[in-house]
C-alpha cells in the first residue's frame, strides 16, 4: 500500500474515538459490511462462471447469470451480518420481510441493503453495487424486532454507503460528517481512503435520464429536460450532456466525482405506485450521501430524507445531484402547469433526439 494512504479499519477507529465512550461496535460494523461488499465483488468480478452456485430460477423466468447474483449476494450480506452482535434485524430488496437476529446475539442497530443495485447489468458486463443504510434499533427491551423498527426517516440514519463495483471496487461512506470514497486495494485485501471529502458541484451541465420513457414523465419533469436539450439555443443557455447507466450505485458515483443530476421521477404508468427507488434501502442512503456532499435529493416534492415511510419496502421518485440543479426541479414541481404537454410528434419535430428546428434527413 503506497505511503500515506489510510485503510478502513483505521478510518472508522479514529471516527469512533471522535465520540468518548463509544464501544467499537459501530466500527466493527462497517468493517463487517466492507468484508461482505468484498466478497460480493469476488462473485461479480467471475460473472457468467458463477454458473450453478446460484439459487435455482422460478419456472417462468429464463436463467440469467444476475439473478443468480442477487441471489449470492443477499446471501453473502445476510451471513456476514447476522450473527456479529452489532445487528437487532435485516431488511434486505432480497428479502420479503424483516429478518430478525436472534435474541442471544442483538445488537442496538439495524441494516437496509440492496446486496446487488443495478444487477441486470451483470449479463452485459455493465457496473453494478451494493447499498447499505444504517440505522439505531428502537429501545424496546424485550420487543421482537419488526417492520416498524425500519419505518424511520432517512434523517435518522446515523450511516449510509454503497459499493460500487467496477474497473475498481470502490466503498463509499457517510456517517455524517461528509463523504469519503475507499478503493480496495487487492494486494492486501483492505479499502483504503483515495477520495477524503468528495463534493459535488453546485452547477452542472450533465444528467441522467431514462430518455424512452418521456411519455409518461410528468410537465415539470419534461420542461426541465427539454430545457437541458435546447442546449445553448434555450432558456439555459448552456450546452447539457444527457446519459443513463441504469445503475443507481454507477451515476451516484459519477455525480459525486463530476457532478450532475439524476432523475428516476414519478411516471404515470401505475398510478398507485408513486415510484420505482425503493425508499429505505435505495433512494434514503443515496440521498444521505448526497446531501453529505454538498448535494440534494427529492421526490420532485419533497426532500427525499424526510419522507415518512409507511412500509419497508415503499418506493418512491428519487432526483438528486449539484444542488442548484435539483432546486430548479423542485421549483418547476411547484409550477405543474408550466412546461410542455405530451406529444407524440414530440419525438419528430422537437424530442431528445431531434433539436428544434434542425430539418429531418432527407
Amino acid at each position: 500500500m503506497p505511503e500515506g494512504l489510510k485503510t478502513l479499519t483505521r478510518y472508522t477507529i479514529e471516527e469512533e474515538h471522535r465520540h468518548p465512550g463509544s464501544s467499537g461496535e459501530f466500527s466493527a460494523l462497517v468493517n463487517v459490511v466492507a468484508t461482505a461488499t468484498k466478497m460480493i465483488a469476488n462473485q461479480v468480478t467471475r460473472g457468467a462462471i458463477v454458473g450453478s452456485l446460484g439459487a435455482a430460477e422460478p419456472d417462468n423466468l429464463p436463467p440469467t447469470v444476475h439473478r443468480k447474483l442477487d441471489a449470492i449476494a443477499n446471501d453473502i450480506m445476510v451471513s456476514e451480518t447476522l450473527w456479529t452482535g452489532h445487528l437487532s434485524a435485516l431488511l434486505s430488496e432480497q428479502i420479503s420481510a424483516v429478518r430478525a437476529v436472534p435474541a442471544r446475539r442483538r445488537g442496538k442497530y439495524l441494516l437496509a441493503f440492496d446486496p446487488l443495485d443495478g444487477s441486470s447489468n451483470i449479463d452485459v458486463n455493465l457496473p453494478v453495487g451494493t447499498i447499505f443504510s444504517v440505522l439505531r434499533a428502537p429501545a424496546t427491551a424485550g420487543d421482537e424486532p419488526c417492520d416498524a423498527d425500519f419505518l424511520q426517516p432517512g434523517t435518522q440514519q446515523v450511516c449510509a454507503g454503497f459499493t460500487l463495483y467496477g474497473p475498481a471496487t470502490m466503498l463509499v461512506l457517510t456517517t455524517g460528517r461528509g463523504v469519503d470514497g475507499f478503493t480496495l486495494d487487492r494486494d492486501i485485501g483492505a479499502f483504503v481512503l483515495t477520495h477524503p471529502r468528495m463534493r459535488i458541484p453546485e452547477e452542472t451541465t450533465g444528467f441522467a435520464i431514462n430518455a424512452a420513457n418521456e411519455r409518461f414523465w410528468e410537465r415539470p419533469v419534461r420542461r426541465y429536460v427539454h430545457e437541458c436539450l435546447d442546449g445553448v439555443d434555450g432558456p439555459r443557455a448552456r450546452d447539457f450532456n444527457m446519459r443513463w447507466v441504469a445503475s443507481l450505485v454507477a451515476d451516484t458515483f459519477h455525480i459525486l466525482t463530476r457532478g450532475g443530476v439524476y432523475l428516476y421521477p414519478y411516471d404515470t404508468r401505475v398510478p398507485q405506485r408513486p415510484g420505482q427507488v425503493a425508499l429505505l434501502y435505495g433512494a434514503n442512503p443515496i440521498a444521505f450521501i448526497v446531501e453529505q456532499a454538498g448535494g440534494w435529493a427529492t421526490t420532485g416534492g419533497e426532500r427525499v430524507r424526510e419522507v415518512a415511510p409507511t412500509h419497508v419496502h415503499q418506493r418512491v421518485p428519487l432526483i438528486f445531484g449539484s444542488r442548484n440543479e435539483v432546486q430548479r426541479i423542485e421549483h418547476y414541481h411547484s409550477e405543474p402547469e408550466e412546461g410542455p404537454r405530451f406529444d407524440s410528434s414530440l419525438f419528430g419535430n422537437r424530442s431528445l433526439f431531434r433539436p428544434a428546428g434542425r430539418a429531418k434527413p432527407g
